[in-house]
């Protein structure tokens, strides 16, 4: 499966991508993180549904240092095969 999420809050500046990384890794979730220019984080993720339900439930707290306001989740029917999760610039 295939998921977009945008994380709106404080979120950039306070680790939040690298966390993500972290996490996904732990997960054995695909994909990448990057910050967004409107101050939101934009994730895309590859994995079971389970796994990434477990991250979309990670993403509504995230590092001790965010505050999360909103997290949106976009399912995609087709996958992009990524072969690590990555912080993208």
């Amino acid at each position: 499966m295939h998921y977009n999420i945008t994380i709106n809050g404080r979120v950039q500046g306070v680790f939040y991508r690298a966390s993500t990384q972290k996490k996904a890794k732990e997960l054995g979730i695909t994909g990448g993180v990057k910050n967004q220019p409107d101050g939101s984080v934009y994730v895309e993720a590859e994995g079971s549904e389970d796994q990434l339900n477990a991250l979309v439930e990670w993403c509504k707290s995230g590092p001790s240092t965010a505050k999360v306001d909103k997290v949106a989740v976009e399912k995609a029917n087709e996958t992009k095969g990524f072969d690590d999760f990555e912080v993208w610039r």
